[in-house]
């Protein structure tokens, strides 16, 4: 039988020491290599393909939930970290586990024991990942920022610098002050993870930040357009509509 091929990705050497004691006492995993940040994690899971990752949610430059969007092709994950606000998030993903720092040994062979039956069985965890990522963060957290890939080129863009957002099938545009970013997440998700005292959706296409909004003029019978702090001009719903003139009043 081949082994389970494991890597681990977190920012705390602690930490990456204690997994891979507790992982040595199992043979039927090989750890194949391991990472302190989440760009060097992305290359050796897209270089090397492992079975498993353990991977930290909460690290510098880009956490782990960040790191997921970017790989087309995920192994199976067990998520560690030492904040619990993350769990609900984690646990919708049927096909893999959550650690909660710190973790008994107990707790950690019964992870491996969960990803081993869900390798073994080849279940398709794809359509899982998806939904997850697109979900809401949580109740009490908006995004902050969002990593666009863009060839080899990974970006992190501040929420702040957004303008407005369009949607593009099954993509979303952002127009930000520093350029335009595609990126592979519905409007839904934008509406319900993007501070409502911030950003507005003001049509099924667009969502606008708030503070660039500067008019709302009529330009066909009962159709509105609004006008954007760089002159831009977009249409705006009838509930859009409502919305805006509440704000402009």
């Amino acid at each position: 039988m081949n082994k389970i091929r494991t890597i681990i990705i977190d920012d705390e050497l602690l930490a990456r020491e204690i997994i891979k004691t507790y992982l040595s006492k199992k043979n039927e995993f090989e750890l194949i290599a391991e990472a302190s940040n989440g760009f060097d994690g992305i290359k050796l899971i897209t270089e090397l393909k492992p079975d498993l990752v353990f991977l930290d949610i909460q690290m510098p430059k880009l956490n782990g939930f960040e790191m997921l969007e970017l790989i087309e092709d995920p192994p199976i994950i067990i998520f560690t970290t030492a904040f619990d606000q993350y769990a609900i998030k984690a646990f919708e993903i049927n096909a893999v586990d959550y650690l909660l720092k710190p973790f008994s040994e107990e707790r950690f062979f019964e992870s491996l024991e969960r990803a081993q039956k869900l390798i073994s069985s080849q279940s398709n965890h794809k359509k899982d990942f998806t939904q997850i990522l697109n979900s809401k963060i949580s109740s009490e957290e908006y995004l902050h920022r969002i990593v666009v890939k863009s060839g080899s080129k990974i970006n992190l863009i501040d929420v702040e610098d957004i303008i407005y957002i369009e949607a593009q099938d099954d993509y979303t545009m952002l127009y930000t002050s520093k350029g335009n970013f595609l990126k592979q997440k519905t409007m839904k998700f934008f509406e319900e993870n993007l501070n409502p005292n911030d950003f507005m959706r003001i049509h099924r296409s667009y969502i606008v930040k708030i503070d660039q909004i500067k008019e709302m003029e009529m330009f066909e019978k009962e159709s509105y357009k609004v006008t954007l702090a760089n002159g831009k001009k977009l249409p705006v719903s009838k509930s859009g509509y409502s919305k805006v003139k509440e704000l402009l009043n």
